[in-house]
């Protein structure tokens, strides 16, 4: 079995759990290096993401999950560092990380669904072993902004980050939208997924709405996933830690370096090594 060989989830996951508000989660399985199934994005809770999960899951094959939202959330209050760190990059390219910490009623305190998510999967949180494992449930955080700054030039600059959130009608930007959907559907078929590469054009709607996004997203958190398996370990970056909280992304070579700066600044790891000090970036 190689790495080739895995089912990949990605799951934009319902923060809060709202009935109203569900997330959404789709799946790709892989032999032999070839995709050989594809589950499109559908709206879920926690509790049926968990049964999709299970309905996608094959015995023979690793299983690796996406997933967007916090993992690992251990300080009662602020943000934890690796939110520090991406938020530096995801800032500066005109976006936002929502900080994470247990004071937060209904998505990080001992309550809340996510753990229930997190307990009921019974996936190891060992990004580094998820790479190669040929049995087992994994789980890794992911971060479909962060990501999308990897994808596309056009994403990566001071305030050049898409304006694709619908729920957001001062800053949506239908042409936005429309270069989110082609960079998603070339990565998805670079990558050889091509039932999801064509699935996408199914978002490519006048009347754009959040679950459009929460699909989109959660496409993108299978393209994180399954470039974290699939692909050379450059590509990726691994940003915080085990015991404090971790993202892992697609990355570029300028990215890797803006990230080492503010992972430096804050003794946060990358790729599991604190960076030594870069130069400032303008």
């Amino acid at each position: 079995m190689s790495a080739g060989d895995v089912v990949v989830v990605g799951f934009d996951a319902a923060w809060t759990d709202h009935p109203r508000k569900p997330g959404a989660i789709c799946s790709a399985h892989y032999r032999g290096g070839l995709c050989t199934g594809f589950e499109p994005p559908r709206f879920v809770s926690f509790a049926e993401g968990l049964s999709f999960v299970g309905a996608v899951e094959q015995q023979d094959l690793p299983l690796l999950v996406a997933l967007d939202q916090p993992t690992i959330v251990r300080n009662a209050t602020g943000s934890r560092p690796v939110d520090k760190v991406a938020g530096s990059l995801v800032s500066w390219i005109g976006g936002g990380v929502q900080p994470a910490n247990r004071g937060k009623l209904g998505m990080f305190d001992d309550d809340a669904p996510i753990w229930r998510f997190v307990d009921g999967l019974g996936g190891l949180q060992e990004p580094e072993e998820a790479r190669s494992a040929t049995s087992g449930r994994y789980l890794v955080e992911v971060f479909p902004a962060l990501a999308l700054a990897a994808l596309d030039a056009r994403f990566y600059g001071r305030l050049k980050g898409p304006r694709y959130n619908p729920a957001r009608r001062k800053t949506f930007q239908r042409s936005h939208w429309s270069a989110v959907l082609s960079v998603v559907a070339d990565e998805a078929g670079r990558l050889g997924c091509e039932p999801a590469a064509d699935w996408v054009s199914r978002l490519d709607v006048l009347d754009v709405r959040k679950g459009h996004q929460d699909s989109l997203d959660a496409l993108i958190c299978l393209l994180t996933g399954l470039r974290w398996r699939l692909e050379p370990r450059d590509r990726s970056i691994m940003l915080g830690c085990l015991g404090h909280g971790y993202m892992v992304a697609p990355v570029t070579p300028l990215m890797h370096e803006r990230l080492a700066m503010a992972a430096a600044l804050r003794s946060v790891p990358i790729d599991n090594a604190i960076p030594p000090a870069v130069r400032i970036l303008l």
